[in-house]
């Protein structure tokens, strides 16, 4: 997972690949959204683009694009809402 992020050259593609593979992946015993957030919007900060905090999208829309993912191997879903989410961030604090 490291080595696919890694290899990755756009940034936006980074965050959001990190999002969805660390949340999939379940490492922690709590905490495992919360967590995946912070390292998403860290690959965003640390590139100099504002974190996103998905607080205008609707929770069950959330979990059931990320259930798309998990069950489908279909990350356009949560893509749309992470383009969606961004822009929001853009548009309200900048």
């Amino acid at each position: 997972m490291c080595r696919l992020i890694n290899r990755k050259n756009n940034v936006f593609e980074k965050s959001l690949i990190a999002l969805v593979l660390l949340s999939y992946i379940q490492a922690f015993n709590d905490g495992n959204k919360r967590t995946t957030r912070i390292v998403s919007n860290a690959i965003l900060i640390a590139n100099q683009y504002c974190p996103v905090s998905f607080r205008t999208i609707d929770a069950v829309e959330y979990k059931k694009a990320m259930l798309i993912f998990y069950e489908q191997n279909n990350i356009s879903v949560f893509k749309d809402i992470f383009i969606e989410q961004f822009r929001f961030a853009v548009k309200t604090y900048f």
